[in-house]
């Protein structure tokens, strides 16, 4: 029974810890001051992030970052998108030789527009890698924590990590897959909160459930085409980290995202939406790199930059709906268009 350290001590952190901690894995998990701690500590719970959750007894919160790592074979990153990189730096040295990182953070870092493996091998080394897995899926910490049936997919450029992570947190209620598509399971875990934030707005604006069906089955095109485009594998976009993600943060009030497009759609700002919210909004980071990628790239992601459009351009919730209902007619699928007789 191998130590775990867990780094981040928010609602998912704290959700994985509390499951690793039921198998009776032997489990650290590192905050901040500002996270609350020492309460966490003291109460054995995450009332702030995860309340009605108890602490199982082999978990032990610390603010000690190097007590953390002390002896720890594993090691899950579980803090937003824009941290890790200042992460990576502080745990460099203090890590053990061989040790498997495992990174739950769903976005692309703002700065690099690189995906969490890049900026992970930028700052550990390219042979990190071999040793790194990503735990992608539909998996909101309250219902994770609270033991219902979940699952997730685990994705490792080498298997024998991919199994480690699978055993580690395979659990009767916690399902893992595996996946050797690491560029493809982060890019479907951060762009789908674009789509969830564009359902909220959709839900905001007072729309019923064709916008939703009809946003999360055009988002999934998107999110494929740019996956595609930016390395990962088009299958993998119909995985548990692609469609499965999408659909549960689109249709769940668990959802920051979801939730942050409703109070957008309902005609707050931006900065208020975030002030009210209080917690990271992933898909606001994420629309932006994204959309500047689709230019890069040359993708087209409609959705995605009328998305852009009402975040950073002030524009218009509704106008920006009418904006994508009036775009030219165009075929739903093109592939099959293409091996369609007579349709050429």
């Amino acid at each position: 029974m191998e130590k775990i350290a867990v780094l981040g001590s928010g609602s998912w952190g704290t959700a994985l810890a509390v499951l690793l901690g039921n198998k009776g894995l032997p489990v650290h998990i590192w905050g901040r001051p500002e996270d609350e701690v020492s309460k966490i500590r003291q109460v054995r719970e995450n009332r702030r992030f995860l309340p009605g959750v108890p602490l199982p007894a082999v978990v032990e919160p610390t603010e000690d970052l190097a007590g953390a790592l002390a002896g720890a074979r594993v090691v899950v990153i579980s803090v937003p998108s824009q941290a890790v990189r200042e992460i990576m730096v502080r745990i460099k040295p203090l890590l053990n030789p061989g040790v498997v990182l495992v990174n739950t953070a769903k976005g692309l870092e703002v700065s690099t527009r690189l995906r969490m493996s890049q900026v992970v091998a930028e700052v550990l080394g390219e042979e990190i890698l071999q040793h790194y897995a990503v735990l992608s899926g539909p998996s909101h910490a309250e219902e994770v924590g609270r033991g219902m049936p979940t699952a997730v997919v685990a994705a490792s450029y080498n298997k024998e990590t991919a199994f480690l992570i699978q055993d580690m947190f395979m659990a009767e209620v916690f399902r893992v897959y595996t996946n050797p598509d690491v560029a493809g399971v982060e890019l479907g875990g951060a762009l789908k909160n674009i789509f969830a934030l564009g359902s909220g707005i959709a839900e905001g604006l007072g729309f019923g459930d064709n916008p939703k069906a009809a946003l999360i089955t055009r988002g999934l095109t998107e999110m494929t085409r740019m996956g595609a485009a930016m390395g990962g594998q088009k299958f993998t976009f119909s995985g548990l980290s692609g469609l499965g993600d999408l659909v549960v943060t689109c249709s769940s009030l668990h959802s920051r995202n979801r939730r942050a497009g409703i109070l957008i759609g309902q005609g707050k700002s931006l900065q208020e939406t975030l002030e009210e919210i209080g917690m990271v909004v992933e898909g606001v980071t994420t629309t932006r790199v994204a959309y500047g990628m689709a230019h890069q790239l040359n993708v087209a992601m409609p959705i995605t930059s009328a998305a852009y459009q009402i975040l950073f351009c002030n524009k218009d919730p509704m106008e920006a709906v009418w904006g994508l209902m009036r775009r030219k007619r165009k075929h739903e699928i093109e592939e099959v268009v293409r091996n369609t007789e007579g349709w050429k």
